[in-house]
């Protein structure tokens, strides 16, 4: 039997602009990432989100990205320092920190949102730029990521624990990412399949590709798009297929890891 965790990226509604149903997510899911302003979100929203969250006994973690409320933080940026690029990263983490202490929470893990994740995975002095700020921080924050890459490496070697993240509603590519979700039916919206992808990934601990590759690795928690229109949808299939299987749901900070 397994214990696992079941995560969403929320909190991404700012000002008038109102993204995702996040109340409702709170009530299927295990643990938040949530928006820090740049890419989404703002200081109310914040906190909402972590008091909503303590209340149902929900871990809070922070979701940095690039300062990108255009495009939503998924526009490649390139140009900065990577010194730059982690005081931004240490800056979102710190001001999660201050409104999740603000309503009685803790922040328990980071996880990188959008194309500042995907540059990471990809560049060595970016993800040690993150474990920088985490270290710098607080060192008992987990990092929430996809492994095999250039972010799960640098956080090993910084002893930041790792949990190892997968997709219920993504496909994945045979480089053992997410397909860019330009490409046709790289987003799952049907939450019959998103389940059975969820269980298959959990009773395999790996993941399948397009092209037909299985790819290894600890399934700790697995992410529903709180953006995702079906996404609540999504979440009560997976969660209920997941407690069917007689898998334990338990958050991050609850999780037996390396």
């Amino acid at each position: 039997m397994y214990d696992v965790d079941l995560n969403s990226d929320l909190g991404e509604s700012f000002g008038p602009y109102k993204i995702g149903a996040d109340e409702a997510m709170l009530d299927l899911i295990t643990s938040a990432n949530v928006a820090c302003g740049f890419h989404g979100g703002d200081a109310s929203v914040m906190h909402q989100t972590a008091a909503s969250a303590l209340k149902r006994g929900i871990d809070v973690g922070a979701h940095p990205g690039f300062n990108d409320l255009w495009g939503f933080g998924r526009r490649k940026i390139t140009g900065d320092s990577p010194q730059a690029i982690g005081d931004m990263i240490a800056y979102q983490i710190a001001a999660m920190q201050g409104m999740a202490r603000a309503a009685g929470h803790r922040v328990s893990h980071v996880k990188l949102h959008g194309a500042l994740a995907t540059q990471a995975f990809e560049d060595r002095a970016l993800s040690e730029a993150l474990t920088w700020a985490m270290r710098a921080l607080d060192p008992d924050l987990v990092l929430v990521c996809t492994p095999h890459n250039e972010t799960e490496r640098a956080a090993r070697r910084a002893g930041i624990r790792v949990a190892c993240e997968v997709f219920a509603d993504r496909l994945y590519g045979d480089n053992g990412l997410t397909l860019p979700r330009s490409e046709p039916g790289a987003v799952i919206h049907d939450p019959v399949a998103a389940a059975a992808q969820a269980l298959r990934m959990v009773r395999e601990q790996a993941i399948r590709t397009v092209g037909g590759k299985v790819v290894a690795m600890p399934v700790h928690t697995i992410c529903v798009h709180g953006d995702n229109p079906q996404g609540v949808a999504i979440a009560q299939a997976v969660r209920d297929a997941l407690l069917a299987e007689g898998v334990r749901l338990r958050p991050i900070s609850q999780l037996d890891f390396q």
